[in-house]
């Protein structure tokens, strides 16, 4: 038998990103390709790029540069394919192409399904210096078409795509550049997915999308399902015990969504929905298609359905003329809300958006500085909420071994990791377990019938 070939891929930026590399490794597997922990040994390097934040071409680049003297020290029996994907690949392919002329291939994010055929010419170019294959324009095909059945997940968690690209043209983003239009995938496609998944262990999906309530998958007769509609499908699924979904856009939350949260038990009650701002100023300027007050209102309106819901966000901090009250609004939104979690950065420029050509530009010395202010105040309620969940019940999915001995971690059903001391053979079970302290991060917890006499 050949020896199977080594396989790296590293991963950078969104659960979209995650999620590709895995069906990478799908694609390649019937190749003779197995996954390996690092470049040193590997066959194939495959970077998966993001291009979301400032410099992340220049890492990319970076890391190039490394792989370039490990591929150097190959001899023809032990060559070495060095790819690059995702939305830098899609962005800058003959940039990479030009600068980096040892890279073997550069594809988008919409074309990795080709990979076997990229391989295939990869291999009749021969010298492996460098093949310049570039394929990085938006294919007719649906790539989903052409993977082959998801192989079994890692844990019990799982991620399912079921939307891609962006129509919104938020000023500051180069997703619908980098990602294309939005497209949503089948109705049947998607429940094939995910019954497969849950055959394989998964007990948890999450569902995936640059926009994903926008999902408007076709159901077969001629007719469109919701996000909402898909969720109560998928909550039928026998052993499918959570359901999330990720990212989603405040002006596509209907009220069938709404209503989803409260009438599915599946549907965790914890939602990540970007805000960027609460200035109804700065909003307007990104384009985000929502005012404050409609997205407060979209929040009323969730927690109003699902009480315990409990939400995330992302924020922009030092957007081109954002001034000292715009920050106020967006601290006072905060306030208002709550969020548990986010995610929050300085703006940087994107080339080609027009945000990156605005007036008015931010000085990074104060957009640093509010940046300070926002992450410590949201660190504070995270920090509240974690407190405030010491002496409650919650059902806790045990996914691996903690980093001390008898140690479980698992997580709750707002995404906090939790540890407990447990015996290993309730790793892949849900056990409700009472909180007993609490860390900005993380939860304790333990068993019920062990708590110290």
């Amino acid at each position: 038998m050949a020896q199977p070939k080594k396989l790296f891929i590293k991963t950078y930026g969104c659960q979209m990103n995650v999620y590709d590399s895995s069906r990478m490794e799908d694609v390649l597997k019937p190749l003779g390709f197995e996954t390996t922990d690092g470049p040193e040994d590997a066959n194939m390097v495959i970077l998966n790029t993001c291009h979301i934040r400032e410099k992340a071409s220049e890492k990319v680049y970076s890391e190039l540069g490394r792989l370039k003297n490990i591929k150097k020290k190959r001899n023809d029996d032990n060559e070495m394919v060095i790819a690059v994907a995702g939305c830098v690949a899609q962005a800058e392919g003959e940039e990479i192409s030009r600068r980096a002329p040892y890279v073997d291939m550069v594809f988008g994010p919409q074309s990795y399904h080709n990979l076997p055929e990229m391989l295939a010419k990869a291999h009749r170019a021969g010298d492996g210096k460098g093949r310049g294959i570039l394929m990085t324009d938006f294919p007719e095909e649906d790539k989903f078409d052409f993977l082959p059945d998801p192989v079994k997940p890692e844990g019990y968690t799982a991620f399912l795509s079921i939307q891609e690209g962006c129509d919104k043209f938020c000023t500051y983003c180069v997703v619908p550049y980098t990602r294309g239009a939005e497209y949503s995938r089948p109705v049947a496609h998607v429940l094939k997915e995910a019954r497969q998944l849950v055959e394989q262990g998964a007990l948890e999906i999450t569902l995936l999308g640059q926009n994903v309530n926008a999902y408007h998958g076709d159901d077969g007769r001629g007719g469109e399902w919701t996000l909402g509609r898909l969720i109560r499908e998928l909550a039928e699924i026998d052993g499918l015990e959570r359901i999330r979904y990720t990212t989603s856009y405040p002006a596509e939350v209907d009220d069938d969504l709404i209503s989803a949260h409260a009438d599915v038990p599946q549907l965790m009650p914890y939602l990540h929905l970007p805000v960027q701002a609460g200035s109804n100023r700065v909003l307007a300027a990104m384009n985000r298609n929502h005012t404050r007050e409609e997205y407060l209102e979209i929040i009323a309106k969730l927690k109003a359905a699902r009480p315990d819901l409990a939400l995330s966000s992302d924020f922009i901090v030092g957007f081109p003329g954002e001034n000292d009250r715009d920050f106020e609004d967006t601290l006072d939104i905060i306030r208002q809300v709550g969020f548990i979690q986010a995610f929050s950065f300085v703006y940087s420029a994107r080339p080609g958006t027009p945000a990156a050509t605005m007036d008015l530009q931010v000085d990074k010395a104060v957009a640093n500085e509010r940046l300070q202010v926002l992450q410590k105040l949201l660190v504070d309620i995270q920090t509240k909420f974690n407190e405030d969940c010491i002496g409650k019940e919650f059902p806790i999915l045990l996914e691996r071994v903690g980093r001390k001995d008898g140690q479980l971690v698992g997580r709750s059903p707002y995404m906090q990791p939790v540890h407990v001391e447990a015996p290993v053979d309730l790793i892949g079970q849900i056990r409700d377990l009472k909180i007993v302290s609490a860390r900005p991060n993380s939860l304790g917890a333990e068993l019920k019938g062990t708590a110290a006499k």
